[in-house]
């Protein structure tokens, strides 16, 4: 929901800038010479309240400011299509340089405000946003990054990913500045080993600026010092939040082919095989590296003569777990499928693989990080809508506790409860009572008021279900081992009802999951979503007609054209 919100918010200002550049030249005379004042759009937002750094205006720029109704630039962002703009607009007032450190710090401290999808951004996201469009301030932004995010504020990973990821792609020339200014290598992690903060940002960045390039760009920025950085940020002495988050920034240099092959040729298997082992540990921050190094091993970095987990892995106790045919395309799942992470920028979700219908239902989930994540209840007409921010309680077909912002979604609305806010090692408990149609959410065992208004759209199909911000993580239990806090009423789980063959249980690695799409045979006739049914329907008005009835009947808007769906119609020759 934040990063949809700052989006909606960003992409409507650029469409505003792009009509006035348009029109600039035709008006231009005509708004000289008008003598009253026109008030700006959006200045309540990045008007300075306090007065303090753009007093000394002169009284030729206010005179331009009130004479040009200009879009004020601090509340837009450039268009995605076209190329960054570059310093200040011919209209645009010069503004003095900000305290970027503080900017920085009040976007962490506001970020937890930001729940629904129209609320505007703060001052100090816009003009953050806004310095980025320079080399010079884009620098600025990211060493700022570095330098004074915390390490015990569990949102400060994702808050530097969030501005990063909403800033214009930098330059070659920013990114080679960059690289001389950090002048990365092995010593350097070495450094400072008593603040694993700057190390973590460092790391952090790495892994943002990875995922948002691609190709030769990705690869130039690996070099030499910045790997050997990296790699030696996961040696054991290391703080465990810095290998965490190295390991991360390495995943996604993986995501360049080139990449993934020099990392591999850094024998880098061989240090993720002794974290491995942290999987299991107690100290939730080991965990989270022992996950990270597990899921490399499986999907990225194999090493040759190791099983693959999934392979080994006892499922013999479990009969439901998290559906890897249902979920949203960044998310990991772990072998055993009650474990699941997000370490993309977007807003990832997964439903479980049992569905109920009547009854009183009960699960828990541990926190493993204690950031923005949305737990709760969706049936299968819930949409997950990574890129666009919308997850598990933002839809009417869905509602969810967030234990980071202490709030209850449904319908993409919150409203605040009253528990605090959750920690690593915490104990969530959802109850669906489908007999008296309510939910009701427990943290260690102290619960909350029933919520009801999700059965004003829905009374049955319901799953289990969570969508996770960056760098979140939690475990599922549905039954297969003893809950923390059960409630007080009588209830079932899905452990005891539900059912998985041997091969639905298998949580496939991705390269293998690849190599098996490629030996699918798919007729030509096939439904072009499903690929399973006869394409026998036809879309009115449109006309299109490559799906099967059963999916057509799922959708509102043609999947090809987008046109609204008025009918579907059967057509009785297409069937064999």
């Amino acid at each position: 929901m934040i990063v949809f919100g700052w989006a909606v918010f960003l992409a409507s200002r650029s469409l505003g800038q792009g009509l006035l550049w348009t029109l600039e030249e035709h008006i231009a005379h005509l708004l000289w010479t008008r003598s009253a004042t026109i008030t700006m759009g959006n200045s309540c937002i990045c008007r300075d309240d306090s007065g303090g750094e753009d007093s000394v205006d002169t009284h030729q720029q206010q005179a331009e400011n009130s004479a040009v109704p200009t879009a004020d630039t601090r509340s837009q962002t450039r268009d995605p299509v076209r190329p960054p703009r570059r310093g200040r607009g011919p209209h645009e007032p010069r503004r003095k340089k900000q305290n970027v450190d503080g900017l920085v710090l009040d976007t962490l401290a506001v970020i937890r405000t930001l729940v629904d999808n129209d609320q505007e951004p703060p001052y100090s996201m816009i003009t953050l946003h806004e310095m980025a469009e320079t080399d010079e301030g884009w620098l600025d932004v990211v060493q700022s990054l570095i330098r004074v995010i915390p390490l015990e504020d569990p949102l400060g990973p994702a808050v530097i990913t969030l501005l990063l990821d909403e800033c214009p792609l930098p330059t070659k020339d920013a990114l080679q500045k960059l690289t001389e200014i950090l002048n990365l290598n092995g010593e350097v992690a070495c450094q400072d080993s008593g603040h694993p903060a700057k190390h973590r940002n460092t790391s952090a960045v790495l892994g943002c600026l990875a995922e948002k390039l691609a190709g030769p760009a990705s690869i130039g920025l690996l070099g030499p010092g910045i790997l050997e950085y990296l790699l030696q940020c996961l040696k054991l002495q290391s703080h465990p939040t810095v290998m965490l988050f190295a390991l991360i920034a390495l995943e996604k240099f993986a995501q360049t082919s080139e990449n993934k092959l020099t990392i591999s040729e850094s024998s880098i298997s061989d240090r993720l095989i002794t974290l491995e082992s942290w999987a299991d540990d107690s100290d939730y921050l080991k965990r989270q590296v022992g996950f990270c190094a597990q899921w490399s091993l499986d999907n990225l970095f194999l090493k040759e003569g190791r099983q693959l987990t999934y392979e080994k892995v006892d499922l013999s106790s479990i009969r439901a777990m998290l559906n890897s045919n249902d979920v949203s395309e960044y998310l990991k799942i772990s072998p055993h499928g009650l474990e699941a992470r997000c370490d993309a920028s977007s807003f990832e979700s997964v439903r479980c693989t049992f569905c109920v219908d009547a009854g009183v239902w009960y699960y828990e989930v541990t926190v493993v990080t204690s950031g923005v994540m949305q737990i709760g209840w969706a049936t299968r007409d819930s949409k997950f809508l990574n890129h666009e921010g919308y997850g598990i309680g933002d839809d009417e077909y869905s509602c969810a506790y967030d234990g980071c912002r202490q709030l209850i979604w449904y319908n993409a609305r919150s409203k605040p409860h009253v528990h605090p806010c959750w920690k690593e090692g915490d104990t969530v408990g959802f109850l669906l009572d489908l007999n008296e149609k309510q939910m009701i959410f427990f943290l260690n065992g102290n619960q909350l008021p029933p919520e009801k208004q999700v059965f004003s759209s829905t009374v049955s199909g319901f799953f289990a279900a969570a969508s996770f911000m960056s760098y979140q993580q939690c475990e599922f239990n549905f039954g297969a081992k003893p809950f923390k806090y059960p409630p007080s009423i009588k209830f079932s789980t899905f452990n005891d009802y539900a059912f998985l063959t041997a091969e639905e249980k298998i949580i496939l690695p991705r390269h293998r999951r690849l190599a098996l799409l490629k030996q699918v045979s798919i007729r030509e006739n096939c439904c072009s979503l499903c690929c399973d049914e006869v394409a026998d329907t036809q879309l009115k008005p449109c006309g299109h007609s490559d799906l099967c009835m059963d999916c057509a009947l799922q959708l509102e808007t043609c999947p090809l054209c987008r046109k609204e769906i008025v009918s579907r119609v059967r057509q009785i020759s297409h069937i064999s």
